[in-house]
C-alpha cells in the first residue's frame, strides 16, 4: 500500500467542514487499504477500493467499488456491499452503529472496535470476490 495520500483523496478530506469526520476519514484510509488488499480511490464523495462489474436481471448494470466509505456531516459511512446478514455477531461487538441496506452508519470512531470493523471488511470483499470479478481501479 501506498505510504502517499492520493491528491484527489487529500483534496477532498481537507475541504471537509467536520474535522472530526476528517481526521477519522484520513486514519480509515490505510485501514481500509489493508483490509480490502486495495489501493483506495475518489468515487465522488465516497472513497472507494476495488471495482467490480454488476449486472442485474432487468438488464441494468454498471461498475462500483467492492468497499468504501463516506465521510458524511452525520455519520461515517461504511459500505459493506454484500449486506449484513452474515455479520450479526461482529456487529454486536462493534460499537455504537446504525444499518442500511450496504450501510453501516457510524458515529465518531473512538467509540468503535476498528478490528471488528476491519475484520467485517475484510470478510465482505472476500464474499464480493467470489461473487465477482473484482479488480484494482482503474481497470486497465
Amino acid at each position: 500500500m501506498s505510504q502517499l495520500i492520493d491528491t484527489d483523496i487529500d483534496n477532498y478530506l481537507s475541504s471537509l467542514k467536520n474535522k472530526t469526520r476528517e481526521k477519522d476519514a484520513r486514519m480509515l484510509l490505510p485501514l481500509m487499504e489493508k483490509a480490502s488488499g486495495y489501493k483506495a480511490h475518489l468515487a465522488g464523495t465516497m472513497i472507494g477500493f476495488g471495482q467490480y462489474h454488476y449486472e442485474y436481471d432487468s438488464g441494468h448494470s454498471g461498475d462500483w467499488f467492492v468497499t468504501g466509505y463516506a465521510p458524511r456531516a452525520q455519520n461515517t459511512v461504511v459500505y459493506i456491499m454484500p449486506g449484513f446478514d452474515d455479520f450479526e455477531d461482529l456487529l454486536a461487538q462493534l460499537g455504537k452503529h446504525k444499518l442500511g441496506k450496504s450501510c453501516l452508519y457510524l458515529g465518531a470512531l473512538k467509540n468503535i472496535n476498528l478490528e471488528i470493523l476491519m475484520e467485517m471488511v475484510s470478510k465482505s470483499v472476500a464474499t464480493m470476490q467470489s461473487r465477482y470479478d473484482c479488480i484494482p481501479y482503474p481497470k486497465s
